[in-house]
């Protein structure tokens, strides 16, 4: 039994998301799954869920094989708030729930990833701070990617130092920043000339869920 490499991406779809925001979003989720699925290493282990979260949290799609994935469509209200803390303390239950541990017969999927895409405005401070500690430790990467031309970055720094405009997420910039050696396959490589976004450490320096 393959080990997974469960990736979660968090989706905001509040009405301040609305238009150019969201499109840019809908563009780099595409542009990395498109680049994954051309890696084989990737194929075997990556899985991927998307949630999206505005006045409520709905789970789009639950933990998926990456040669399974079909996108599903995302949509932003006309108006209401960004409930970001809601979100990621929903995010908390459902690692809880979908990400395998280990047992003596086998070993668990790896830590996840999280993929956090906004503008960064939120409308349940308290409850973010009193959560954003606890989904630092569940996950072994977590990158959030900006969109907008307001975009607020305050809080995101509170969850991640690896905070980015989503724009830089091409297919060109993302297969080089997302790469896999060929002699090892499910090990992870480093590009530094890009700021070494979404990267990993290498695959025996990941910790695993035991």
């Amino acid at each position: 039994m393959l080990r997974r490499l469960p990736v979660y991406l968090l989706v905001d779809t509040s009405s301040s998301m609305k238009g150019e925001p969201i499109e840019s979003v809908k563009v780099g989720i595409e542009s990395m799954i498109a680049t994954l699925s051309q890696d084989p290493y990737a194929l075997e282990r990556v899985n991927i869920s998307i949630i999206t979260y505005d006045r409520e949290v709905k789970v789009l799609l639950p933990l998926t094989p990456l040669k399974d994935l079909q996108l599903p469509n995302i949509i932003t209200p006309d108006s209401g708030p960004t409930h970001t803390g809601a979100a990621l303390e929903m995010l908390l239950e459902i690692v809880n729930q979908e990400v395998n541990r280990g047992c003596p017969e086998h070993a668990g999927d790896y830590r996840p990833f999280l993929f956090l895409m906004t503008d960064g405005k939120l409308s349940d401070t308290q409850l973010f701070n009193s959560v954003v500690y606890r989904v630092k430790s569940k996950f072994a990467t977590i990158v959030c990617f900006t969109s907008g031309t307001k975009v607020k970055i305050d809080c995101l720094e509170l969850l991640s130092d690896k905070v980015y405009p989503i724009d830089n997420l091409d297919s060109v910039n993302f297969k080089k920043l997302f790469t896999w050696p060929s002699g090892f396959p499910g090990e992870y490589g480093i590009n530094h000339s890009l700021c070494e976004l979404i990267l990993p450490p290498p695959l025996e320096e990941m910790d695993i869920i035991i």
